[in-house]
C-alpha cells in the first residue's frame, strides 16, 4: 500500500500523520483499531492475522528488516 494511502487511513482515524514513516503510521492506525502493532514483525512470515489490511505489506517489511 502506497504511503498516501496509509496517511488518508490515518486521518480517517482521527490521527494526524505529520511526517511520520509508513511503518510507524501502520502501528498508530492499529493501536487505534484495537489491534496489536505489529506492523513488520512477521520475521519467520507467520502470522495468525488472516484478515489485517497490512499482512502483505508486512511480510515485504519484515523480509526486508530481515535482510538488512
Amino acid at each position: 500500500m502506497k504511503i498516501q494511502r496509509v496517511r488518508e487511513i490515518a486521518r480517517e482515524q482521527g490521527l494526524d500523520p505529520g511526517q511520520a514513516g509508513k511503518a510507524e503510521l501502520i502501528k498508530a492506525i492499529q493501536i487505534k483499531e484495537g489491534n496489536f502493532d505489529c506492523f513488520a514483525t512477521a520475521y519467520g512470515g507467520v502470522c495468525d492475522q488472516t484478515g489485517c489490511r497490512w499482512r502483505e505489506d508486512c511480510f515485504a517489511a519484515a523480509r526486508s528488516a530481515r535482510n538488512s
